[in-house]
């Protein structure tokens, strides 16, 4: 039986990878350039992100710096004016906290999540939070996994991580860790043929756990 759960974040449990492209998108768009969604998707798996395709079309690095910014901006706007909750998650996370261990680990900036969860009730479930600043490489490679175990003090063996990436589904594999697929429309067509279960929300956990 898993003891030990680690969410990723944003998809997971809260919906807002979308508005994470749709506001790079919009800044690259102030500077002449269309960001391709399939493109996009390719390059954050390998951990590149929003910036790889400008790059390749010569937008300069002073301008990628400066929409960077800009792209900040408009996805705190986002977080702020658009409905990113997913129906059922916070039941969900107060039955399972009677039964496992929870915390989430996200590849969010800090400033964000806080910005996410000032209204919200997720994070009371968590023992604890790892975001972008607390951890050096991020997915898809296995530290951040690797750190929240150590942070529990668990083995591989106990623990099970919630993703709806393809990026972070990588992370899971290469931390050795069973990986639980959550659905996600925005991330739906990407490669999940190595996670050990697929649900189509949060509820169907309870049953994976029994």
């Amino acid at each position: 039986m898993k003891r030990y759960i680690l969410f990723d974040h944003d998809g997971v449990l809260v919906d807002t990878e979308f508005w994470y492209y749709q506001a790079g998108s919009r800044a690259l768009a102030e500077v002449g350039f269309t960001l391709d969604r399939e493109q996009y998707h390719q390059d954050t798996n390998q951990g590149i992100g929003t910036w790889a395709q400008a790059r390749a079309a010569g937008v300069d690095e002073q301008t990628i710096d400066r929409q960077r910014i800009v792209r900040d901006a408009y996805y705190q706007e986002y977080l702020r004016t658009e409905a990113i909750e997913i129906e059922g998650v916070v039941e969900t996370l107060a039955e399972l906290s009677a039964q496992v261990r929870m915390a989430i680990v996200t590849t969010s900036k800090r400033a964000d999540f806080d910005l996410i969860h000032e209204k919200r009730h997720i994070t009371q479930f968590m023992e604890f939070v790892l975001v972008r600043e607390d951890y050096v490489r991020s997915k898809p490679h296995p530290e951040p996994y690797l750190t929240g175990l150590k942070r529990f003090g668990a083995s591989a063996g106990e623990a099970l991580i919630i993703e709806d990436s393809a990026r972070g589904l990588q992370s899971a594999v290469a931390a050795g860790i069973d990986c639980a697929i959550v659905h996600n429309e925005f991330t739906r067509g990407q490669d999940f043929t190595q996670a050990t279960h697929r649900i189509r929300s949060l509820s169907e956990l309870r049953e994976l756990l029994l």
